[in-house]
């Protein structure tokens, strides 16, 4: 992963609510094994955020790479980036052997 990159996560994830938001779509992903994925009017209830708030912190998330979005009908459902979960996992690793 590139330095670029890797800064975009970092900046994307610096955000409080936006890291909760990220991990929120992580749990719900791990917790439904049928479908993997987080239905976002949901979230909006959990976060007391407004659908405007929370699609700009979702914009961000997938500038970033870490969530991609896709609309169904009304709803708009976020799921992990799994490929740059990955990498950042790795990268952390690294600097953690350190």
């Amino acid at each position: 992963m590139k330095a670029k990159q890797l800064s975009k996560i970092m900046k994307a994830l610096s955000n409080e609510n936006r890291l909760k938001l990220y991990l929120e779509i992580a749990k719900q992903e791990e917790s439904d094994f049928d479908a993997p994925e987080c239905n976002l009017s949901d979230i909006v209830k959990i976060f007391g955020l407004s659908p405007p708030t929370i699609s700009h912190h979702l914009k961000e998330l997938a500038n970033a790479d870490l969530i991609t979005t896709e609309k169904r009908g009304k709803y708009l459902v976020a799921r992990i980036n799994k490929e740059t979960l990955g990498e950042v996992r790795q990268i952390l690793g690294e600097i953690e052997g350190d």
